[in-house]
Formats: C-alpha cells, structure tokens, sequence
C-alpha cells in the first residue's frame, strides 16, 4: 500500500480510479462493478468515476465474461452496460489510481502509461494492504474466489480513500 498516495486521494473532492487486468471481460469489469457498488451503498457515488480496461487488445469490443456476470447476479451487484478497452498512455493523466490484478498487468501498465505514473499504478491486493495477485478465472475457472479477493480489497480500498481509513 501507498499511504502518501491514499492520503493525497482522500484530500480530492473526485477520485478517478482505474481497474485494469488483461483483457478486461473478467477481473478488472468486476472490480469495476463492485467498487461502484460499494460506493452505492456507502453514499459515495459523487465521489468517484470509476472504470476498467485492459492492457491487451485480445477482447477489445466484447463484453463481460459470462462467468463475472454470474457471479455478480448471484451476490446482487449491479451491472451496466460494459465493452472491454485497452488502456492507453492519455490514461495517465485521466486518472488518479491504477490498480491491476497482478505483478503481469502492474508491468505491462506502466510500459503503456508511462514512467511518470509508476507512483499511481498498484497490484490491487498490495493496495488493500493484503498482498498477491488476484488469479485469473479465465484460466481457474474459480469466479467465486476472484469474485472474494476482489470484494476484500475493494472494501478495504474504498476505507483507505474514504474517512473509514487509517
């Protein structure tokens, strides 16, 4: 975790946060709904603009994985209309808080947005202070672990911009 920077958010009347995993129809879409959820259900709507991408142009145009949308029914999360994206360098200036799924997508977005931002880009477990990647149900399978790791983290984020944090 980076406290300077959760600090420096915290102060911000918006906070721009972007969820970012490889190809945006699993991970970084459900990070996406859940914060924007948590941020419902809390009274902080205003307070954030919230998005995702990816940093591949493999699923560019489709939308969310059937597996994440399952997963988001059954634990009542909304969902909005979605179409996966890439990243890009304008992105960087754009947003307050990069957080990616894992040490590969934490890499491959700072080589997109640039030198300048390292400091804004975190593994989103790292920025809930838990550490570890979130697995890829792409290949696990698991939406329901992933689905779990990103509710953790998404809580314990939301707390560190918000008052509720230390």
């Amino acid at each position: 975790m980076n406290k300077k920077l959760f600090d420096e958010l915290k102060k911000k009347d918006v906070i721009r946060v972007m969820f970012v995993c490889h190809g945006n129809i699993c991970r970084s879409p459900m990070a996406e709904f859940v914060f924007a959820h948590l941020a419902e259900e809390r009274g902080l709507s205003e307070r954030f603009i919230i998005q995702s991408a990816a940093t591949s142009f493999e699923e560019c145009g489709c939308p969310p994985h059937t597996g994440t949308l399952q997963v988001l029914s059954k634990r009542g999360v909304p969902v909005y209309e979605h179409y996966a994206t890439r990243l890009n360098s304008a992105d960087a200036f754009k947003y307050d808080l990069f957080l990616g799924m894992d040490g590969a997508n934490v890499t491959n977005m700072a080589r997109i947005l640039g030198n300048g931002v390292t400091a804004k880009i975190l593994r989103l477990k790292d920025a809930a202070g838990v550490g570890g990647d979130v697995a890829d149900p792409w290949y696990t399978d698991n939406f329901d672990v992933c689905y779990a790791d990103i509710r953790t983290s998404c809580e314990k984020i939301m707390d560190l911009l918000t008052c509720g944090g230390n």
